[in-house]
This record gives structure tokens, C-alpha cells and sequence, in this order.
């Protein structure tokens, strides 16, 4: 008597740290048995050739999410459903950039940048929440919450209000820059600044979610980490299948780090592409718990209580430490550290390109800098640095920058008050003209 296979699920979630299964609709975002962190896993495909077509044949295509968004563009990497229940804006399909003036001061000729800032709420965070608020309206969620220092809380509570889900916002008192908090209250979540810094905020969060029953939309959630490996997807595939030499990324709460690794890792699995680029991970140095991690091969976690103007990585105990350490072990990878001063710097060089993006993003740039000073990156390398923020995600440090900051910064650009005269409009057009 033949006895049949049992049929495996498409899709279920797994515990990183005992391997228990959970299936793909359980609302955990923890493991239930040891409180590790949670994957989700899938079948994956085994015809890079045919991906690349069915990808490249919805690219810039109108009609369903399937073919609008940068997300669900790669719906057979992410997760496959019904498009008619995708919550989407549409997110994705940012630009890979090219910056002469950043390249240089970069010293790196090869550097690309990949502008996240350019999503509908102005960061990368909408690729991750466009797949947990759909996960959250696929479990019947009855309200979802989250923890952040402003990104996260601005991007879920638009795609929650889209949703028509209630939104709960747990943000640091007087720690989230003014252009992330208004957008928070713009698109009507109910936003509580909590007298504690993030870390305090997120084990509140997760207190939260289990007592209270709301769906929890931080990084910890594995479909967020889904959604966020699109940025990797779509920047391989705006270099036409073809890896860079390495990814740099800023690294704060690790829930980019650990999707960009699964992200290559299932790429390079599925014949997607044939080398895998190396992941640069950058963090502040006030707020480098990871870079410490890594300088010791990842014997110990490290926390530290966090400090730095790069609000958005200000995090001293990353929820996503194992899963982030496992992305840097499969890529190759290299973490760094840079301080407050390289970041303003590469923020101003990156503004005055034309580009702009917030200070966290910056780390990316001056990270690659740095990298290439102490030889872990070559001159020549094709480096794509990810700009996580639209540079109105915090005016108040651009201000403060070019305004007020003393000793005045090499690159200060403060406003020059002058009298209505056209001769002095003409002496301040002959100054810039003479500006290199």
C-alpha cells in the first residue's frame, strides 16, 4: 500500500532559534515555545530565467499592485494573494542614482545611490508595512501598533488609515523629528509619546500586542522584513539582474540588514543572479551595539544606551540582532561605524548634490567612506548605498546644520539677509557663481 505525501503548506512562519512552525496566518511575532525570532519561509522557485521575465513584464505596467508596486512586483519572492486585498499605495520603483559630487567625496567611483526617501510617506518603511497591513487584513486584525522613532509610525499610520484599521503609535517623548510626528497625526493615529527612549517604546509595544490583542507592525514581524527585501529585488533588477560589488545600508533597529541577507540569499538560491553582493551595514557611533557584535565575530550581544542626531538608527538594543548577524555571516559582510560629524558632512555633500535625504541615511554614504579608507571596500567597487529618508523627514537637524550649529560646519549654506537692492541680489549672484 502506497501511503501519500502529506501536501506542504505554501507558505509558513519558522523560529529562527528552534526551528518551531507556525502557520503563515498565526498572528505571533514571536515564537510562542522560545521567544525567537520568527521567518517566514516558502517553496522558492527554481528558474531564475522565468522570474526575470514575469518581473521585467510588469515593470512600469498600470492595472493590480502586481504590476504598479515595487513590493508586490515580486509577489512570488514575497508572498502570493488575491492583488484585490494588497493594501498599496503604490509603493517601490525609487530611483538608483547616480551622484558625481557624492561619488567623489565618497572616493568611491562606482557608488549608486538607491533613494528609499521617494516613497509615498518618504521612507523605506512603506515597502515592509505594505505587506504587513495586507498580512494584518488577511488575519482579521482588529488594530495594529507599533513602536517607533518616526518612520515606522508615519508609514503605518498611512497604510493603516488606507486599510480602515485602528492605529496605535507608541513614539519617545521629544525623540521623533517634527516632519515624522506630523505626519503621524496626519494620517490619524492615535499616538502615544511614551517618557522612555525606543528600546523602553518596543518592549512596550510587544507588552502591548500580546495583552491587548492588536497585530504588531514593527521589524520583529516577519512579513514586515518580507515586504523590505523588495528594495533588493528591485535595484538588482534596475541593474538588470547584474549584483554590485556591495550594498550599504544604515543599521539601526537590523530589520533592513536581515531582509537585504534573506533577500540575496533567496535571490542567489533561485538562479535570480549569479554572485551575491556584500552587505556594508553602517551605524552611528553613539548608537553601535552591532558594529561591537560584529567586531567580535558575534559572541556577544551587545546593548548600550543610544545617542547620536541620526534619530531614525538611535537604537541600542536592535530587536533584529540574530537575524541581522546571520545576514552579515551569509553575505560576507562588513559592519562600521561612523560619527555624527561624517554623517552631517555626508548629509550636506548629498543635499547639495541635488539629492537630499535625512541623517540616518547619510550613514550609508559616509559608511562607504570610511569603508574605503580602511581598505574593506576598493575605489573601483560597485557600491549601491541606500538613502532609508526623504530629507524632510528632519528639517529640524538641516536647520540647526546650516543655521546655528557652532562652530559653524565646513559646508554651512545659512540664509544671508540682505535689503531690496539689485546690487546687492548682483554681488551675492556673482559669490555663487564664483562657488565651485
Amino acid at each position: 500500500m502506497t501511503v501519500p505525501m502529506p501536501t506542504l503548506p505554501a507558505r509558513w512562519q519558522q523560529c529562527a532559534t528552534c526551528g518551531m512552525r507556525l502557520g503563515e496566518l498565526d498572528p505571533s511575532t514571536s515564537c510562542p515555545a522560545c521567544g525567537g525570532m520568527l521567518d517566514v519561509k516558502f517553496h522558492l522557485p527554481d528558474s531564475g530565467t522565468d522570474l526575470r521575465r514575469q518581473f521585467d513584464a510588469r515593470q512600469g505596467r498600470i492595472g493590480s499592485p502586481y504590476r504598479t508596486s515595487g513590493v508586490w512586483r515580486y509577489a512570488e519572492l514575497i508572498f502570493d494573494t488575491d492583488p484585490r486585498r494588497v493594501v498599496s499605495f503604490p509603493e517601490g520603483n525609487t530611483p538608483l542614482m547616480v551622484s558625481e559630487q557624492t561619488a567623489d567625496w565618497a572616493e568611491c567611483t562606482g557608488l549608486l545611490l538607491k533613494h528609499e526617501g521617494m516613497n509615498p510617506t518618504g521612507s523605506f518603511k512603506d515597502r515592509g508595512m505594505t505587506v504587513g497591513v495586507t498580512q494584518a487584513r488577511r488575519i482579521g486584525a482588529s488594530a495594529v501598533a507599533c513602536a517607533s522613532t518616526g518612520n515606522t509610525s508615519a508609514s503605518l499610520a498611512a497604510y493603516a488609515a488606507l486599510a480602515g484599521l485602528p492605529a496605535l503609535v507608541l513614539v519617545p517623548s521629544g525623540g521623533i523629528a517634527i516632519g515624522k510626528l506630523t505626519q503621524t497625526l496626519a494620517y490619524g493615529a492615535r499616538t502615544l509619546a511614551v517618557r522612555a527612549d525606543f528600546d523602553a517604546c518596543l518592549v512596550l509595544a510587544r507588552q502591548v500586542a500580546d495583552q491587548l490583542g492588536v497585530y504588531l507592525l514593527n521589524s520583529v514581524n516577519p512579513y514586515r522584513v518580507e515586504g523590505q527585501k523588495s528594495i533588493v529585488f528591485e535595484l538588482l533588477q534596475q541593474l538588470e539582474w547584474q549584483s554590485p560589488d556591495w550594498i550599504a545600508l544604515p543599521a539601526g533597529n537590523l530589520g533592513n540588514t536581515a531582509a537585504f541577507g534573506k533577500a540575496i540569499d533567496e535571490a542567489l538560491s533561485c538562479g535570480l543572479i549569479d554572485t551575491a553582493p556584500r552587505l556594508l551595514a553602517v551605524q552611528a557611533m553613539g548608537a553601535s551595539p552591532f558594529q561591537r557584535s560584529y567586531r567580535t565575530g558575534f559572541a556577544e550581544r551587545h546593548s548600550m544606551t543610544a545617542e547620536t542626531i541620526a534619530s531614525a538608527i538611535r537604537i541600542g538594543n536592535p530587536a533584529s540582532w540574530e537575524r541581522a548577524a546571520r545576514a552579515i555571516r551569509v553575505t560576507n559582510g562588513v559592519v562600521v561605524a561612523v560619527d555624527d560629524e561624517a554623517i552631517l558632512d555626508a548629509q550636506a555633500v548629498i543635499g547639495a548634490a541635488g539629492v537630499g535625504c535625512e541623517p540616518a541615511s547619510a550613514a550609508s554614504v559616509a559608511g562607504v567612506r570610511q569603508a574605503v579608507r580602511e581598505g574593506l571596500v576598493r575605489r573601483d567597487d560597485r557600491v549601491v548605498a541606500v538613502l532609508t529618508g526623504h530629507v524632510l523627514k528632519d528639517p529640524g537637524i538641516l536647520l540647526w546644520y546650516h543655521q546655528d550649529a557652532e562652530p559653524p560646519p565646513p559646508r554651512r549654506n545659512a540664509p544671508i539677509e540682505i535689503e531690496a537692492s539689485v546690487r546687492q541680489v548682483e554681488r551675492h549672484l556673482r559669490l555663487a557663481r564664483s562657488t565651485p
